[in-house]
């Protein structure tokens, strides 16, 4: 990994990565898989379940170093990643507030983030414990954690899959109003084509394994346009260019 300048894109270029299943046989799960995500831009990587898109997130993550290639991420002066994943990963011990400043240096533990837990809808439960929240109010404490950091670059891993459509619409809105706020570079995982035309400014399409880039779906509308109607469109215009992903 090379670091870049505050202004520069995140770059992927994952000539190989190969892992060992149970049984001990070679997977190619990711093949020549290049693509760049803009500064500032929410990108999703759509692809078939299995096709590898976790692993690259692990591999931006440092968490797996193990494959051939290259990648660079974009740079701030806090030089952060914050990541949101399937889980919400909270320590049981610490109280919701506790856990969504623990990511933070300990000269900024004690910052104002009263507009943060305002804005994810988390005043009043901020003194509980996970053991006490929805599984909606856990992803909600996962995705303010992330976005206290201040990241140079946010990676989500399917943030609202296992939840019902309205809990997991209602979240897509609480992240487009956080980013929105205070936009950073993001790239999303998902295999749901709606969520990824809600969410993104760009859709970044991937084969089945070993995953490479099948082509770009570019969402130039404004969010707050994207109305059922418009959904619809942007879906049908999707099925068009990409038959075999929908």
């Amino acid at each position: 990994m090379q670091p870049v300048g505050a202004a520069a894109p995140l770059r992927v270029d994952i000539a190989e990565k190969t892992f060992r299943s149970a049984e001990g046989i070679a997977v190619k799960a990711l093949e020549n898989l290049s693509f760049e995500v803009r500064q500032g831009e929410f990108a999703c990587l759509l692809g078939p379940s299995g096709c590898g898109k976790t692993t690259t997130l692990r591999i931006l993550l440092g968490l797996d170093q193990d494959f051939k290639g290259s990648f660079e991420l974009p740079t701030s002066e806090t030089g952060r990643i914050a990541a949101v994943f399937q889980e919400p990963t909270l320590l049981p011990w610490r109280t919701l507030e506790q856990n969504v400043r623990l990511g933070l240096p300990k000269a900024r533990r004690n910052i104002d983030l009263d507009w943060l837990f305002k804005a994810l809808g988390l005043v009043s439960v901020r003194s509980l414990f996970p053991a006490e929240l929805s599984l909606g109010l856990a992803r909600r404490a996962a995705l303010a954690r992330a976005f206290a950091t201040e990241p140079a670059i946010l990676l989500l891993d399917e943030p609202f899959v296992s939840l019902d459509e309205q809990t997991a619409s209602r979240l897509r809105y609480l992240l487009l109003d956080i980013w929105s706020a205070r936009p950073t570079t993001a790239l999303m995982v998902t295999h749901n084509v709606r969520e990824a035309l809600m969410l993104s400014d760009r859709i970044i399409v991937l084969s089945a394994r070993p995953a490479h880039v099948l082509g770009y779906f570019d969402v130039r509308l404004p969010r707050q346009s994207r109305n059922p109607q418009v959904m619809s469109d942007l879906a049908r215009s999707f099925s068009q260019k990409f038959p075999d992903v929908m």
